[in-house]
């Protein structure tokens, strides 16, 4: 793909990159219409917080990478905005934490699951599943229920990118254990989420990557201690207060 013609010394750069890439996937067939709108909400929000990952979104991503590293089937759930904007980076974390990638939609037809998948495998993607859907999400009566079976179906730990609230509890009802990154802290996702990340995708899955890279060697002690330190309501509180001050 072809990045706009802005230089990174733009102080609108990530931001019109982000933009550039949503279009992109839209062309591509990967992207909705309706996630150009989802794009332009979290993009409000990262403004308010100074577009930079905080300290508590830093601990969330840290916290992440040591859920992802001790599971014993963790899945990165793929819709399409996270296709478009981090396709790569979410190879690489699947690389870093042995996690699958799952394809995961709510405007779900097999074409566009398929050009999704596609695009994760020129990305260097090795296997994509959601393609099989021979699972469901007990109590969601959308598109969204389909899994696979030995994917989101049998996973213990589940990356949720991005806005997805009635999924988010739905999974929570599984008893599974969900990372979430939204970048609105009151949203169902966050408020869900036994990790809430509050971060842009651009940020919080290349952060998750550099933490699992440095606790790649750590025990399994030390990953629970960084598991039970974490403090969801301190996130969700700390990244509330960052967007009301501005990100100050």
């Amino acid at each position: 793909m072809d990045e706009i013609d802005v230089p990174e010394s733009h102080p609108r750069y990530e931001s019109l990159l982000t933009r550039h890439r949503i279009e992109h996937g839209v062309d591509l067939g990967i992207t909705s219409r309706q996630g150009l709108i989802a794009q332009g909400r979290g993009e409000a929000y990262d403004y308010l917080l100074g577009e930079r990952t905080t300290e508590s979104a830093d601990r969330a991503e840290r916290a992440a990478a040591a859920h992802l590293l001790r599971a014993d089937h963790p899945v990165l759930s793929v819709n399409g905005n996270a296709a478009a904007l981090v396709p790569g980076e979410l190879v690489e974390l699947g690389d870093a934490t042995g996690a699958d990638l799952e394809v995961n939609l709510f405007n779900r037809t097999e074409e566009r699951m398929e050009r999704i998948a596609d695009h994760l495998r020129d990305h260097g993607a090795d296997d994509v599943k959601g393609l099989d859907a021979d699972g469901r999400i007990p109590g969601l009566d959308h598109e969204r229920a389909k899994v696979d079976a030995d994917g989101i179906g049998d996973a213990d730990v589940v990356l949720v990118p991005l806005e997805d609230g009635d999924r988010a509890e739905a999974l929570a009802e599984m008893g599974k254990t969900e990372l979430v990154i939204d970048l609105n802290p009151l949203s169902r996702s966050a408020q869900t989420a036994t990790v809430p990340i509050v971060d842009n995708i651009i940020r919080a899955v290349p952060g998750i990557t550099d933490h699992a890279r440095d606790l790649q060697e750590a025990s399994r002690d030390e990953l629970d201690r960084i598991v039970d330190d974490f403090d969801r309501e301190a996130a969700l509180s700390a990244a509330e207060d960052a967007i009301r001050s501005g990100g100050l």
